[in-house]
């Protein structure tokens, strides 16, 4: 390397940068140190006692020969026939039937001999075929509409007193 007179000015002017650069570093702190003694200098605050826990008072629940809260109000007894839709007894399950309705999907639909059959895929990937008035879900849900887009059904469900109600779901085209 030449170590001309370049290089020492060089050397020089970087030295003297240096010496700038470092001696910005060392600020005095002495703002800092008088913030911290003004502060530690203001008087004490008053901490509040903590509150005084009350002790926990029990309830003895006496019936009376009150009714349970756990029986239905309205008990279904055997001999009354329920109102409101009831699902059929005896009749054989389909094959769709053991699968929840959010389970299965539609993936399309099929035109034959004038009828339009829905396509229905479960978690196994096999297609099945279905109509309106097949039996599909858990809920003895029954096809009533298949449209190009949507497969319309009307479930049962138990109300929780021994009745049930009819619900309306669609399952919807998968894209």
């Amino acid at each position: 390397m030449n170590n001309g007179p370049l290089a020492k000015v060089f050397l020089g002017a970087a030295l003297v940068a240096a010496i700038l650069l470092l001696s910005g570093c060392s600020d005095s702190m002495a703002d800092l140190h008088s913030y911290i003694d003004e502060i530690k200098a203001r008087p004490g605050g008053r901490i509040e006692a903590l509150p005084q826990i009350k002790p926990y008072q029990t309830y003895v629940y006496e019936d009376k020969g009150r009714r349970s809260p756990f029986v239905p109000l309205r008990p279904a007894s055997a001999g009354v026939q329920q109102q409101g839709p009831q699902p059929i007894a005896n009749r054989n399950k389909e094959y769709l039937e053991q699968f929840p309705l959010d389970s299965l999907s539609m993936v399309g639909t099929l035109k034959k001999d004038g009828k339009i059959y829905g396509l229905i895929q479960t978690k196994d990937t096999l297609v099945h075929r279905v109509l309106p008035g097949n039996y599909i879900g858990q809920n003895d849900g029954r096809i009533v509409a298949i449209t190009e887009s949507e497969i319309s059904v009307e479930e049962l469900v138990p109300d929780g007193i021994g009745g049930f109600f009819d619900r309306s779901a669609a399952i919807g085209l998968s894209n």
